[in-house]
């Protein structure tokens, strides 16, 4: 198994599903569109795993690789590939699935809970609800067939699942503490301690307890998804 990974900033990296892959013997690649954006050839991998970034999928005119990624995820699909999304990641899939991606009426920044919304085999090992971190500010319309997996107070698209090779995760389970560290420190300003948005030392105050949970749960994601 091959895995393909983009990757929009430096600071978004793939986090624990860096162990994930190499906990199951699978080869990685990048494309790291922040240095250059240059896709592989749809043969040379088997999973596309499309990362989060404080961009929006609607900011095509100031960031033209923008379509450039539309175009090549949606030949990932139509090329039968598992194609997995992550906040700005599974905006992105949405976009090309034909949905609305837009600002939401509220930002969800920190550890927040999400409820499953129907039983999956997606998520048939994780409880109904638990906690996990969020970091976005826009949000999506379902896509059409598509099946929605989570949802929480704030945010009624969590994820989905997309016939049996395309899925996505609004939240990131793939936290790990540097992770976290990287988004602070360069999105610091939008931790207000407001509404849904929690100061820098509550989020820190959970990452003893909750990342070793999320690489559990996100562990279980990603292993039910490769037998869909």
């Amino acid at each position: 198994m091959h895995i393909h990974f983009i990757q929009h900033v430096a600071f978004e990296y793939p986090g624990s599903m860096v162990d994930w892959a190499a906990d199951n013997n699978f080869s990685t690649s990048y494309t790291k569109v922040f240095e250059a954006v240059e896709f592989p050839a749809l043969q040379s991998f088997d999973m596309l795993v499309i990362l989060g970034g404080p961009m929006g999928v609607y900011e095509e005119e100031t960031l033209p690789w923008i379509t450039a990624e539309k175009t090549f995820i949606q030949q990932a699909i139509g090329a039968g590939k598992k194609v997995f999304g992550i906040c700005l990641g599974t905006q992105l899939i949405a976009s090309v699935l034909g949905a609305k991606v837009y600002p939401h009426t509220a930002k969800e920044i920190g550890w927040w809970p999400v409820q499953k919304v129907a039983g999956h085999p997606l998520t048939n090992l994780l409880p109904e609800e638990f906690t996990t971190f969020h970091w976005h500010g826009d949000t999506y319309d379902l896509p059409t067939g598509a099946e929605c997996l989570f949802s929480s107070a704030v945010c009624n698209q969590q994820g989905f699942v997309y016939g049996r090779n395309v899925a996505g995760l609004q939240f990131h389970m793939e936290v790990k503490e540097d992770l976290l560290n990287g988004m602070t420190e360069h999105e610091r300003s939008e931790l207000t301690g407001q509404g849904y948005v929690q100061s820098e030392a509550t989020i820190n105050n959970y990452i003893p307890t909750e990342v070793p949970k999320q690489t559990t749960y996100q562990k279980a994601v990603l292993d039910a998804f490769l037998l869909l």
